[in-house]
């Protein structure tokens, strides 16, 4: 869980509150950061209140974004820190078209999944 940068924050479109995740995914909201430390999804600190928040295009019908979790552990283990992994799934690349997170919600995982396993090259 780390706090965000002003360039990522633009990058995401909108965010969730812990609460909001919760319910979401039909969770105690006791149950939410065990799954961050778990790298089902990130988590970040926003605004003045430091509120932490997570990417509201991370779930989807009640659920973790399918691939997700699994692309976070590429990620990590391809050296990201969790800004760098945002950065990178929110930033629009031509040759998908559109950002990483984009292709995961369009099923499109296994090309992004590729191109997270490229950069380790």
């Amino acid at each position: 869980m780390t706090e965000i940068d002003t360039k990522i924050d633009a990058l995401v479109p909108s965010w969730l509150t812990l609460p909001d995740v919760a319910e979401e995914l039909g969770l105690e909201v006791t149950r939410i950061r065990p799954l961050i430390k778990e790298g089902q999804f990130i988590a970040v600190r926003r605004g003045e209140n430091r509120v932490l928040m997570v990417p509201a295009d991370f779930l989807t019908d009640g659920k973790v974004l399918k691939g997700l979790p699994g692309l976070l552990t590429l990620l990590k283990d391809d050296g990201f820190t969790d800004e760098e992994a945002l950065q990178w799934l929110f930033t629009p690349d031509e040759t998908l078209p559109g950002t990483p997170v984009q292709a995961l919600r369009e099923n499109r995982g296994t090309e992004v999944k590729r191109r997270a396993q490229a950069l380790a090259l």
